[in-house]
């Protein structure tokens, strides 16, 4: 089984594009680095909460993920634009479409 791992965040009124744009941009460089799967999505209930969904060979590949300089560059970019509410879920992923 892998790891998986879904989040979401809020962001601060105004900023939620903003943010999803810094998210998918940083993307890119993430199946090398051992994710299967990430899905941004943006919540239908208000027009602040982004929901992120991941799946990665291990959650090794996930901690070590959030060391490289793209992604260290973009959570700092994004941080003044969140609130500071999140949630997560860490899962083992037992297979599904598209991985």
């Amino acid at each position: 089984m892998t790891y998986g791992c879904i989040a979401s965040m809020k962001t601060r009124p105004g900023f939620r594009d903003e943010v999803v744009t810094l998210l998918l941009s940083a993307a890119g460089g993430l199946r090398e680095a051992g994710c299967d799967l990430c899905l941004v999505g943006l919540s239908d209930d208000d027009e602040t909460t982004i929901w992120v969904t991941e799946v990665w060979r291990t959650r090794e590949h996930h901690d070590a993920s959030l060391e490289l300089p793209e992604a260290r560059d973009a959570i700092g970019r994004a941080r003044p634009m969140l609130t500071g509410e999140f949630t997560r879920q860490e899962v083992s992923v037992a297979g599904g479409l598209g991985l």
